[in-house]
């Protein structure tokens, strides 16, 4: 059985940055009784509100996503791999959105892989980037543990990854053959990695290992986080102000 939406929510929970709204002083009687007016009859000005802020998220842009693994590590994850450097999937934004897929037989062994980046923005009527991130994260782990009809759903946090981590493991069955499936969702600061690995085995190749499978996968995992640490395009650390959602 998965895990409830609620408990891979906990996972992802991080303090919240509350948004930080001061409301400005308005006019009034005074307490002589001027009606907002002084001594001298001028009126008395108010004092204007300041612009509602939130936290400003880390990354503002992503790194171009299929350069997030190495051809190394593509070559362990994926032999045979049709591209190494793989295939940019289409996107609208890619500084807000974008997915990398590898795929390859090496024999009747079949190995695919897909990173999928997701960048959040703080917004004062949305809130700070690292939370839109973190509620995004559930979701993804959520989706993970049943997508195309997946069975025997199974997840697990992972320490030393990213700001909070999850890996859902399950199984499909496509055209008789059957799937071993590892997702491994992570969020670091205001960026969301949805790494999934599967494998089968074709003809009289045996099902690949899930374990196996899994490891790859959170090794994987790391190098892309490390990749968006180095590469992606870092926030001044100034306060965001209303705007647009991402």
């Amino acid at each position: 059985m998965h895990r409830t939406a609620p408990r891979l929510a906990r996972i992802f929970a991080s303090a919240a940055v509350p948004v930080v709204l001061v409301a400005g002083c308005s006019s009034g009687s005074d307490k002589d009784g001027n009606d907002g007016k002084n001594s001298d009859g001028a009126s008395k000005s108010a004092t204007p509100s300041p612009t509602p802020t939130v936290a400003a998220a880390k990354y503002e842009t992503l790194p171009e996503v299929c350069p997030t693994l190495s051809a190394k590590t593509i070559d362990q994850l994926v032999p045979k791999a049709e591209s190494k450097k793989g295939k940019e999937l289409p996107s609208a934004d890619a500084n807000q959105s974008a997915s990398c897929l590898w795929a390859g037989l090496n024999g009747f062994k079949y190995r695919q892989l897909t990173v999928s980046l997701k960048l959040f923005r703080s917004e004062v009527s949305l809130g700070s980037g690292d939370k839109r991130a973190e509620t995004y994260a559930t979701d993804q782990a959520q989706k993970a543990a049943t997508a195309d009809g997946a069975k025997n759903a199974k997840s697990g946090q992972v320490s030393g990854l990213g700001d909070a981590a999850i890996t859902v493991s399950t199984e499909t069955k496509k055209d008789g053959d059957e799937f071993r499936n590892q997702t491994v969702v992570v969020r670091t600061a205001n960026v969301v990695v949805t790494l999934e690995y599967d494998g089968a085995g074709y003809e009289d190749e045996k099902t690949p290992d899930p374990k196996a499978l899994l490891k790859d996968a959170q090794t994987a995992a790391k190098e892309v986080v490390a990749s968006i640490g180095k590469d992606a395009g870092k926030s001044s650390g100034a306060g965001a102000s209303s705007g647009g959602a991402a």
